[in-house]
């Protein structure tokens, strides 16, 4: 989520949405995480091995952290054990990131980051797809769009892929790429004003105070309330969310993975933790 240039709490997102992310971690339950930034933009993560439903850290955090910019993740474990190290969001550089998918050959990968491996505490495949961002962004003086897009293009033409669904966040600016097509990716800009409240599948009403007053760019891997303004991304589709809200679209990636994965090439874990498939609703 960004709240562009003022601090917002995410609260109704978190906690109190239709589909908030503690009602999806009854169906995620192998770790929570949540990320943001300091007033002098230096990044706080607070994770762990455990489900969001049961996470009393994170319900207070929900309530009371306030910040520019969030990342917000609950996991279902393929690769790497359940473990604090294994938990989105991660952090390198000052910036955060969680991802969404499977990207296999790892010691490929390995290899190919070199002495960059440093960065990486854990066993996840995403932990690593965020080292090789990391990298190209550096080689790139700082060019987050330049080594985002030459990260991905490299995990697409080189390694077997599922999907590489992610964000990525600093203190001011956000980013999420969807690819392939495996999985959707949505996107919802509200304006100032606009009530948060909205009926539940079980026809019971939700209503939030924070954020309602603000202006909000989210991004989630599903629609997280009724507003029928969620838009879903286009395959290989970046989107930038500028300090004033500003949001940028652009295609990085217009071919499929050179190795592409189906479900019914990852291994039994892998797959469970990947099962959900496009509805028609998306």
């Amino acid at each position: 989520m960004s709240a562009g240039e003022e601090r917002a709490r995410a609260t109704f997102w978190l906690l109190d949405a239709p589909d908030s992310l503690r009602t999806q971690s009854h169906r995620e339950p192998d770790g929570t995480g949540l990320g943001w930034f300091a007033r002098d933009g230096s990044p706080r993560v607070s994770k762990q091995a455990l489900a969001a439903y049961a996470d009393a850290a994170f319900a207070r955090r929900a309530r009371e952290v306030a910040s520019r910019t969030f990342i917000a993740h609950i996991r279902f474990a393929s690769p790497g054990s359940l473990a604090p190290q294994n938990t989105h969001p991660f952090e390198q550089h000052g910036r955060l990131f969680a991802h969404n998918g499977v990207i296999e050959d790892l010691p490929a990968l390995e290899a190919h980051l070199g002495s960059d491996m440093r960065m990486v505490e854990g066993d996840t495949d995403s932990e690593r797809f965020f080292a090789l961002i990391t990298r190209e962004i550096a080689a790139r003086e700082g060019d987050i769009e330049g080594g985002i897009t030459a990260a991905c293009a490299w995990v697409a033409a080189h390694l077997p892929v599922f999907a590489i669904n992610f964000v990525l966040a600093t203190a001011e600016g956000l980013w999420a790429l969807r690819y392939p097509r495996t999985h959707a990716l949505f996107l919802l800009r509200r304006a100032p004003g606009a009530e948060l409240r909205h009926a539940s599948s079980f026809g019971t009403r939700v209503t939030s105070a924070h954020g309602s007053e603000k202006p909000l760019a989210v991004i989630a891997s599903e629609r997280l309330d009724a507003d029928t303004g969620w838009k879903m991304l286009a395959p290989g589709e970046l989107v930038s969310v500028a300090p004033t809200l500003e949001v940028g679209t652009r295609s990085v990636l217009g071919s499929p993975p050179a190795r592409p994965l189906s479900l019914a090439d990852l291994s039994a874990r892998a797959r469970r933790s990947q099962a959900k498939p496009l509805t028609a609703s998306d």
